[in-house]
């Protein structure tokens, strides 16, 4: 018998889980599970890298411990990046929640329009991207001796097997990559002045980059998104009858502290309504994923952690389900990206100030619901398809509420699986190796 492991890291948790095939099912075993989060250090917020490495060894000896494994692949959240002078980690690893880009995006703005970022790369603004976050680093100076950057999951594989990786899909999300060559865009890096020797080759989901303790290291769809939705088991699409071709799959949530809503299409769509809706591009394994962050479960953990914190998600569901509160709020603002008090930031977006924690939950649940169908509509002019079914997989397709939400606010048939849509994908690709992409692709 042969054995995966998926190591899948979001940005709240982290987990280790073992895959294998068994007359032709694929079946998982969670073997670890770890907490992760951010952390405020001199007035940024950071991530914590050397404890994820130590929990991601840790996961890697409980599962060598119970079963013999063939191969290993990291996943975690996009945008964020390890730089490195030699083989020396350079601190602190900023977390894209942190404000640090805010000063110079006017100045990279200048020197190259975001619609012409946008046109080169179809990636949806967001203050986080790579390309803001790279730009802040050279104007700060973090980037003078730097030899080499790596996104979050290929520099935790870099410190398992030493090789310095650089994955597509993951790339992508940066605001960097040409959506045409699927190469780190040389223009954007001469327009900003960055070193060029930190953009190297992208390589593809299934290579296998070297060994760790007698695994394979392999590269999946390292950015959590683009192994998710190559682990969601769509059925076969209907087709409509005022279609000439019904759509070739169904819209997607991955739902996690972010909600990535979007669907896989042939080749990037880059048009001017893409661009004034803030859609994105992402690469995917054979194909394009065509979505955008929606702000996720980020609104109602925070909320939890300040109002009730001890209290049950049933418990919380059923006070919002009670709840009579009817205003909403503008889910993807960004007075809730990284507020000091998430109460506070509800009660300054509402005109009515909610009067129970149901009132604030229910605010929070139909806002999210509400900007799920706002994207769905756009989704569907911008692409001319129209779907009748979304899948929502991740920790929030557990949430019978906000399930519910969304079929009414869509009009879509809701299907929520509540499976590790991220891990299943990471272990399929490492299972197909690389032949991945020479395997039949639904798009």
């Amino acid at each position: 018998m042969k054995y995966s492991l998926a190591i899948d890291i979001g940005a709240s948790s982290g987990r280790h889980i073992v895959g294998w095939t068994e007359n032709g099912t694929l079946h998982t075993e969670e073997i670890y599970r770890f907490p992760n989060g951010v952390a405020e250090r001199d007035g940024h917020l950071c991530w914590d890298i050397e404890t994820l490495e130590k929990h991601v060894r840790a996961g890697i000896e409980k599962a060598q411990a119970a079963y013999e494994i063939e191969s290993l692949s990291v996943d975690t959240w996009g945008v964020d990046y390890v730089l490195l002078k030699g083989n020396e980690t350079v601190y602190p690893v900023y977390a894209y929640r942190d404000s640090r880009t805010e000063a110079v995006i006017p100045e990279v703005h200048e020197k190259m329009p975001f619609a012409e970022l946008y046109r080169r790369t179809g990636i949806q603004f967001q203050p986080f991207n790579t390309v803001y976050q790279l730009y802040a680093d050279k104007v700060s100076g973090r980037l003078d001796g730097v030899t080499d950057f790596l996104m979050i999951p290929e520099y935790l594989m870099y410190r398992l097997c030493g090789a310095k990786s650089h994955e597509y899909t993951n790339a992508t999300t940066g605001g960097m990559v040409s959506a045409k060559t699927g190469e780190y865009d040389p223009e954007i890096i001469k327009a900003l002045d960055l070193p060029k020797h930190l953009f190297c080759p992208l390589q593809q989901p299934g290579t296998t980059i070297g060994t760790y303790n007698g695994i394979k290291v392999m590269l999946c769809a390292t950015h959590d998104t683009g192994s998710a939705v190559e682990g969601i088991p769509m059925e076969p699409p209907t087709c409509h009858p005022e279609q000439s071709e019904g759509p070739l799959n169904a819209p997607y949530i991955s739902s996690g502290t972010w909600s990535l809503l979007g669907v896989k299409v042939p080749k990037p769509i880059t048009d001017e309504a893409s661009m004034l809706a803030n859609w994105s591009n992402e690469g995917g394994v054979g194909y394009t994923r065509y979505q955008k962050n929606i702000m996720g479960m980020w609104l109602v953990n925070r909320l939890r952690d300040e109002l009730c914190p001890e209290k049950p998600w049933s418990e919380i569901t059923e006070e919002a389900g009670a709840s009579a509160f009817s205003e909403t709020v503008d889910a993807n603002a960004q007075t809730f990206l990284a507020p000091k008090s998430m109460v506070e930031a509800f009660d300054k977006a509402l005109s009515e100030k909610p009067e129970s924690i149901g009132d604030y939950f229910r605010c929070a649940y139909r806002s999210l619901a509400l900007s799920y169908k706002i994207a769905i509509e756009e989704l569907e002019c911008n692409t001319g398809m129209c779907y009748d079914k979304l899948y929502i997989v991740g920790g929030g397709a557990k949430n019978a509420f906000l399930n519910r939400l969304t079929e009414e606010a869509t009009q879509k048939t809701v299907i929520a699986l509540p499976i590790e849509a991220t891990a299943l994908g990471n272990l399929k690709i490492q299972i197909a190796g690389g032949d991945v992409l020479d395997a039949p692709q639904e798009v």
